[in-house]
């Protein structure tokens, strides 16, 4: 199982390709989907459930009892296109770009979006996201770039550290989002000493919400599912192991039907977020 999950130097080698094709496009002409807005961690964490009705996307949650063989659970689960997703720029032309709250004007009319748009409502959000103060235990930076993704994940982990990067991945295309997935074999802990997380956010280019809890507990996991239709993802897992300090109003609480610090919550990680390891020495 362990080789369906890219190693560090695999998958940068995919990094640095969408890198250089982002280098060969217009970012002006770059369009923020409609549909980008809401489909990240952060509007995950923070959405609310009106009845029994709550955004699909936000289906990801599940408790850590339920990490075992033959467990079947509703998650949503989407893979973007690479096409028309957000490339990773240079730190040279992402510093080019103001990234400011204060500069929002200047930025929507840099990449031509009506000031009354959903892309220039998704910047705004996305600026507003990357200026809030961290919360308690959690250090947190967004990333414009690779390089600057890079710097961050190396400076928490260790400069010397041996590190890993994991993500999910399908098999083949699934055809809808939303539905049942059975756990088909035994989890896989992946041992690490530090983790980084870094998660999309809606901008014109590619740009990434990257933080950790160094005084938490997190364990990650690889888990293989499969769909009824024969579908099969190899899925990253994080299992956040002490929720005490979480916002009693989190989204996870109000599915899973538990209280802050009464169980660990765990979570699939979209296919287009990023976890940084620092394995064991």
């Amino acid at each position: 199982m362990g080789s369906g999950f890219a190693s560090c130097c695999i998958f940068l080698s995919v990094l640095l390709l969408a890198f250089m094709l982002g280098q060969g496009r217009n970012v002006r002409r770059h369009h923020v989907e409609e549909g980008s807005i809401g489909l990240n961690y952060l509007r995950q964490a923070s959405s609310s459930i009106d009845g029994d009705r709550i955004d699909p996307s936000g289906k990801i949650f599940f408790k850590m009892e339920d990490l075992k063989v033959g467990k079947t659970m509703a998650i949503y689960l989407t893979n973007k296109d690479p096409s028309t997703s957000p490339h990773l720029l240079s730190r040279e032309e992402a510093n080019s770009i103001p990234f400011s709250s204060v500069k929002i004007a200047q930025i929507i009319d840099f990449f031509r979006f009506s000031k009354d748009s959903h892309q220039a409502k998704a910047i705004e959000y996305t600026i507003k996201q990357c200026e809030l103060e961290p919360l308690e235990d959690e250090l947190r930076f967004c990333a414009t770039s690779l390089e600057s993704m890079l710097d961050y994940a190396s400076s928490l982990l260790g400069k010397k550290a041996q590190l890993q990067v994991f993500t999910t991945t399908f098999v083949e295309n699934p055809t809808v989002p939303f539905r049942n997935y059975t756990i088909l074999a035994v989890p896989e802990r992946i041992r690490s000493t530090k983790m980084v997380a870094c998660h999309t956010l809606p901008y014109p280019y590619a740009v990434f919400y990257c933080h950790n809890t160094p005084k938490s507990e997190t364990r990650l996991f690889k888990v293989l599912l499969g769909a009824e239709n024969g579908d099969r993802v190899r899925a990253l897992a994080a299992c956040h192991m002490d929720t005490s300090r979480w916002d009693v109003d989190h989204v996870s609480f109000q599915l899973l039907k538990i209280k802050p610090g009464s169980s660990p919550v765990c979570h699939v990680f979209p296919p287009d977020n990023l976890v940084w390891v620092a394995l064991p020495a």
